[in-house]
């Protein structure tokens, strides 16, 4: 009889005796030293830390160190999530953060010797053979450097955004943790937090309760949102003031350096979304009538279907990502057999583990882990196993040369999804299964091409209101409910005006416009995903060579090497567009 996998982490592998282990400890000592003395020789070296072959040797030491401190995240992540309740882990987690602030500076000193390195010694530097294969990211690091104020004064905006710009996130955060929603339904009064709430009005198959949650929903964000709006207001002003100070026009600038695209093809993308909306329009009308509703509400956007339940156990489930993975890719099914079967992967259903699904890499050896609850959800098991090969792929890099964007990030995961998706819709046993399974991808779609173009043009359109001065909450009310009726073409009985205060995204002054790096990277592999239709097994070999390129060029430029497209003309994005439709075309045909 054939062992059932395993569905636990082994993580004394790395460590033995998790976060117990003596071996773990006098790890982080010694990376905790070797980072103290990288930083004492980078910012005492002076004039000479701008000598060629002296600062290539500290980019080399710099990159094994991080190569150690992601070993050291990755392991102390996986400890948490496996036993929440794990008081010892989260101190070690906090003691990994502490060296990764060090790591930072030493990041900082590195990038201003690139900015002061003079013409002939920048020439040296690009030649030396440690330096060529981050010679994409170092020019880009030099070249952004020009871009910003003296180094003193970023320093000085750096040093003072810790009590101004992100303590109005940090703010939002206690606000948000204080705010209780109360509702009518069933004959009970319900006093739920935010997230509870949320997943109420969102997921619940009950119309009367959906509608019931949402109504306590927006007068709890209503109550809140004067707060809201003086932490929107005084992020939104931090963040002009010290663009103006650089002499940038556009508050694009950044998050577009950031995600290593030009704002043409940025352009380009939004304009082929917006004149592919009729189906999507036509899908909101046919689901508010399967549900006996005259039109959808806000509420109504993520709610499910009656369907024939079908779901597969872990080991049928694996099975299913094995075989299909397999047909696009033998080395793509081979890592996978890997991760299931040497305890990559940890997926057992039980109390104190953490919540949600990701993947993380070990550092030195390149390894990656999955983290899931799994309870059916084979997509979910599919999206975070192409995480893994993508990280498997680029384990022999550099680790500079293998830092892609967020804009990117989500390309593997996506197009492993869609192969197990698209072929779990093929393998439905009745009607109702497929139309649920539809449904999930209609929904996708609704969700790049409508929420979060809402959420961008929202965006754009307060900060360009913001430079005349802050805004009210009527006013941010209103501009959030034109650019939901415009994204959403005016399809909606009821829309969220107070969303600029409920989500979050807004307020992670970490990563401004944390939006549209989501549709770029849903088209990007719903591209790639047409792509590999087309050509068939040979474009597996492409695949490969396109993800192991993320880090080292821009997206402008990877898509011309490995896809011969123009991403600021419609092509591309166009054919990436009917790929995602396609569900939605099938769903309108099944359901008429």
């Amino acid at each position: 009889m054939t062992q059932p996998l395993p569905q636990t982490w082994d993580l004394d592998v790395f460590f033995p005796g998790g976060s117990a282990s003596p071996e773990f400890d006098a790890f982080l000592a010694s990376l905790r030293d070797d980072i103290a003395s990288l930083q004492a020789r980078v910012a005492g070296q002076g004039t000479p830390r701008t000598a060629a072959a002296a600062l290539a040797t500290s980019f080399k030491t710099m990159q094994e160190l991080s190569q150690r401190l992601q070993e050291a995240a990755a392991f102390t992540a996986c400890l948490v999530a496996r036993d929440v309740k794990d008081s010892k882990a989260y101190l070690l987690d906090g003691r990994v953060e502490e060296l990764g602030a060090g790591l930072r500076g030493i990041n900082i000193l590195l990038n201003q010797a690139l900015q002061k390195m003079p013409d002939a010694a920048w020439a040296a530097f690009q030649a030396d053979p440690i330096v060529q294969p981050i010679a994409f990211v170092v020019r880009e690091r030099r070249d952004w450097a020009k871009e910003l104020l003296p180094t003193e004064q970023e320093g000085l905006a750096n040093a003072l955004s810790a009590d101004g710009y992100h303590a109005w996130g940090k703010l939002y955060d206690t606000i948000t943790g204080r705010i209780t929603v109360t509702y009518e339904h069933g004959g009970e009064t319900h006093r739920q937090t935010p997230s509870q709430a949320f997943n109420r009005w969102m997921f619940s198959p009950n119309r009367a309760e959906r509608a019931a949650a949402f109504g306590g929903w927006e007068p709890a964000w209503g109550d809140a949102a004067d707060l809201c709006a003086r932490a929107l207001n005084h992020a939104g002003g931090f963040r002009l003031a010290l663009y103006r100070a650089r002499g940038w026009e556009s508050v694009l600038k950044e998050p577009l350096h950031e995600n290593r695209i030009g704002a043409a093809s940025l352009e380009a993308m939004w304009d082929v979304i917006d004149r592919n909306k009729a189906p999507l329009v036509a899908f909101l009308q046919r689901k508010a009538q399967l549900i006996g509703a005259p039109a959808l509400h806000w509420y109504d956007l993520y709610s499910p279907l009656p369907a024939a339940e079908h779901k597969l156990d872990y080991d049928a489930g694996a099975a299913f990502v094995l075989e299909n993975f397999g047909r696009f890719s033998p080395g793509m099914a081979d890592l996978t057999y890997k991760a299931f079967h040497e305890r990559w992967v940890e997926a057992e259903n039980r109390p104190n583990k953490g919540a949600g699904a990701y993947c993380t890499t070990f550092g030195l050896t390149g390894e990656p882990r999955v983290f899931m609850t799994y309870d059916g959800n084979v997509t979910t098991l599919a999206h975070e196993l192409g995480h893994a090969y993508h990280a498997w792929v680029v384990r022999d890099l550099a680790p500079l040369a293998a830092d892609y964007t967020s804009a990117l990030a989500e390309t593997a995961s996506n197009f492993a999804e869609t192969i197990v998706a698209e072929a779990a819709i093929a393998a439905a046993q009745n009607p109702a299964e497929r139309r649920a399974l539809l449904l999930e991808r209609c929904t996708a779609a609704v969700a790049h091409f409508m929420n979060l173009p809402a959420r961008f043009h929202f965006e754009l359109d307060f900060f360009a209101a913001r430079r005349s001065g802050p805004l009210s909450v009527g006013e941010l009310d209103g501009l959030m409910l034109a650019a939901q009726q415009k994204a959403y073409g005016n399809a909606l009985a009821g829309y969220e005006p107070h969303f600029w205060a409920s989500k979050l995204h807004f307020y992670l002054t970490g990563q401004p416009f944390y939006n549209f790096p989501y549709v770029i990277g849903y088209l990007f592999s719903s591209g790639i995903y047409a792509r590999a239709q087309a050509e068939g097994p040979r474009f597996a070999h492409t695949y490969v060579e396109l993800l192991r390129d993320m880090g080292r060029m821009t997206t402008e430029q990877l898509v011309a090497k490995h896809l011969g497209a123009d991403l600021t003309r419609p092509d591309f994005w166009q054919s990436a567009v009917d790929r995602a439709l396609a569900p939605v075309q099938e769903f309108l045909r099944v359901t008429a």
